[in-house]
């Protein structure tokens, strides 16, 4: 058989349930190597303060070596508390989930319960494997709900009360067949499609909020854009030219304490560039234009300098030469006056 012990205790193993006090030899796997240990008058083994290593199948023999009793040995330790946490996809099924506290080292049982408030206990029906349970349909309308695990090994039993309000836990999936594209003729804008997730089935009954978010890659700022309508939108005042970042989520519309969806994987579009090279070509032309119309302004300013300074240095020399007759004008007039006044009688 199979005798269940304490970890870090003492596990006393006895020989069978012969009551002559003889002397026992004991084997562990069939080796004499034995953990820290001691063997009573009656020929009970005594393991102390034991660990892993002492695990296995233990042995006793007479005297002449012949088996009187063999055990096998498992340690670890009674449950503990369970994390419980629960997910309420839609207004019609509620998944909730555990994760030991303990961790007990032994093969374990479970049994979940759920109930709203002043109703009965149904089952929450399990998966083991995946340490979860699943209720359909619960009673929305109940203000408290209580779910109940307990977990049973061969040390002991514990069970764990967990309370909760579904509709403040009501958190969609994520929108599914997110599509973003872009606009044809327009470069600052994008459309972005999606359908309800399959998990929400009552769409009509329980419509959905949707929020986007979008930024040019390399931005760390969203822009968001939060919408009632069905897909789907259009973004008006993307940047023209660059790629983008586009995410979306839900949450129910009329439930204001129910929770956002996570966000949808990351798409990542571009607007529309159709006239992107012409207007390149055009903005270079342009550029080319402006640059020899510059520079045949540029020409005629400094041809009409150059004019202007000839004009004037031609001035200059007219006008010098014009003083210069002037000067030898009068100087004429001078001799003249002074033979004059020489020939004159004193």
């Amino acid at each position: 058989g199979t005798q269940y012990g304490h970890l870090e205790s003492n596990v006393t193993l006895a020989c069978g349930k012969s009551q002559f006090r003889i002397p026992v030899v004991w084997h562990l796997n069939h080796s004499s190597a034995l953990p820290w240990h001691k063997v009573t008058s009656d020929g009970a083994l005594v393991l102390l303060h034991v660990g892993h290593s002492a695990q296995g199948i233990y042995s006793c023999y007479d005297n002449r070596g012949l088996l009187l009793h063999s055990v096998k040995l498992r340690l670890g330790h009674p449950p503990g508390l369970l994390s419980i946490s629960c997910q309420v996809p839609n207004h019609t099924h509620v998944r909730c989930s555990w994760m030991e506290s303990v961790k007990t080292f032994l093969p374990a049982q479970y049994n979940a319960s759920f109930r709203g408030n002043g109703q009965e206990w149904m089952p929450c029906v399990m998966d083991v494997t995946r340490k979860h349970c699943d209720v359909d349909h619960p009673a929305f309308w109940q203000t408290i709900h209580t779910l109940r695990i307990t977990e049973t090994n061969a040390l002991g039993s514990e069970t764990t009360y967990v309370r909760f309000k579904l509709h403040e836990l009501l958190k969609p999936n994520p929108p599914e067949s997110v599509f973003a594209k872009e606009l044809e003729g327009y470069p600052k804008r994008l459309i972005v499609s999606w359908n309800f997730p399959s998990s929400w089935p009552l769409h009509e009954a329980f419509p959905l909020v949707f929020q986007i978010r979008y930024r040019p890659q390399g931005s760390m700022y969203w822009s968001e854009v939060s919408k009632q309508e069905e897909s789907p939108v259009v973004i008006f005042d993307a940047l023209a030219g660059h790629l983008h970042q586009v995410q979306i989520r839900a949450r129910d519309e009329v439930n204001a304490d129910s929770q956002w969806s996570e966000w949808s994987p990351l798409l990542l579009v571009r607007p529309w560039e159709g006239q992107t090279e012409n207007l390149q070509n055009t903005h270079t032309h342009t550029h080319t234009h402006m640059y020899a119309t510059s520079t045949s302004h540029n020409g005629v300013i400094s041809f009409s300098l150059i004019e202007k300074y000839f004009v004037g240095v031609q001035l200059l020399l007219c006008i010098s030469r014009v003083r210069q007759r002037r000067r030898n004008h009068v100087t004429k007039q001078e001799l003249t006056s002074m033979v004059k006044m020489k020939s004159m009688p004193i």
